[in-house]
């Protein structure tokens, strides 16, 4: 009796977003294992994730399933129940991103393996937002991306720049060869210094493994790419006095972060579990709140919705190239990084939950105003 009310949930709650079981539909679930309809009725957004990893569950279309489940907001109909709320408990209770915890997302996210982010990302290996404006590729996009920063920064020959979070080095490789600057760049990973000192030889580009409180040097300009979801809402505030204290007085920041339309102070347990632990998307007033007395916002550019064709992009590099790396991975992290990649990619593609901003800070405000760039 139980199994036929889970059942009956499952049905009535995706009916919702006009998804059904067994449909016929590219994005209706195929269902493999009936004990899915209790795990995802009880475990949530954990549960529907594990459960496609086990292989319970199929559907052709991953990315617009979830593009139907968000744009729903189904996330709000469904309770968590006692074991999600204290999986997520740490959140709230403790500073899951602190000093001595700053390189767990490197330990277990960045460091999986060079090859893995190779075969999926662009030839500058940006993992961030790519910018499809007049764009045909990936490639091109990034470069878009890259070019967009470095023109609303407006960098000039001979600064310096302090990348937070440089990943494997693709903005302070571009800014240098393009735009003549020296570029300081850190992270948490050591895969990504290991194979970005390689990327970068020859140029004046610095990467060190190094959490962002430790800084402590002026620079002309500061650009954080895809790094503050790693910084946590109790430490918002000195992510911002940092940069504050290493930026000179006349020089400009560039955030670039996905964003969420709500403030929380978690992410949903299957990514905090399999995916970005202790990682969480700030919001605006988060934002807001942090630069407070800091920093006057410039210019806030949204452009969100290229993410969906970002993440697609990546996700058939990586579906194509998984026969390179295979041996590498088992088959149930194939299935974890396709849930991941599509997954976001339909949560973008719906626009009323994530979001991707570029916002440009200065210290004093820009004398006669800032001009924005597109």
């Amino acid at each position: 009796m139980a199994a036929i009310k889970y059942q009956s949930l499952v049905k009535e709650l995706l009916s919702l977003a006009e998804i059904e079981i067994n449909g016929s539909k590219p994005w209706d679930i195929q269902v493999h294992d009936e004990r899915f309809y209790k795990r995802v009725i009880t475990e949530v957004e954990l549960g529907l994730g594990e459960s496609y990893m086990d292989g319970w569950w199929e559907v052709e279309k991953l990315d617009e399933m979830i593009y139907r489940i968000v744009r729903a907001d189904l996330q709000k109909k469904a309770k968590r129940n006692l074991k999600i709320a204290l999986r997520l408990a740490g959140f709230y209770l403790f500073n899951m991103q602190s000093r001595h915890r700053a390189f767990i997302i490197g330990e277990r996210h960045y460091d999986l393996g060079n090859d893995l982010f190779q075969n999926m990302l662009d030839k500058r290996m940006n993992y961030s937002c790519a910018y499809w404006k007049n764009a045909d590729n990936l490639d091109e996009a990034q470069e878009n991306k890259l070019d967009l920063i470095c023109k609303k920064l407006y960098l000039k020959t001979g600064m310096r720049v302090l990348d937070i979070g440089c990943g494997w080095g693709a903005f302070g490789k571009y800014a240098a060869e393009k735009y003549g600057v020296e570029v300081v760049g850190i992270t948490v990973s050591k895969e990504q210094v290991i194979l970005g000192k390689e990327l970068c030889r020859g140029l004046p580009v610095e990467l060190h493994l190094q959490d962002y409180r430790d800084v402590d040097e002026k620079f002309d300009r500061i650009v954080s790419v895809g790094m503050i979801e790693h910084v946590g809402y109790k430490n918002y505030r000195t992510y911002f006095k940092v940069a504050e204290r290493n930026l000179k007085d006349d020089g400009l920041f560039l955030l670039h972060t996905i964003g969420e339309v709500r403030s929380t102070k978690s992410t949903d347990a299957w990514t905090h579990k399999y995916i970005f632990p202790n990682g969480m998307l700030p919001s605006i007033a988060q934002l807001a709140k942090a630069v407070e007395n800091l920093f006057v916002i410039e210019d806030l550019h949204n452009f969100g919705a290229d993410y969906d064709k970002t993440l697609m992009a990546w996700f058939n590099n990586f579906n194509s190239n998984w026969d390179k790396i295979k041996n590498k991975y088992s088959e149930r992290f194939y299935r974890m990084w396709k849930y991941f990649l599509l997954s976001c990619a339909g949560a973008f593609r719906a626009r009323n939950k994530n979001q991707l901003w570029q916002i440009v800070l200065s210290k004093r405000g820009i004398p006669g105003g800032y001009f924005s760039i597109r």
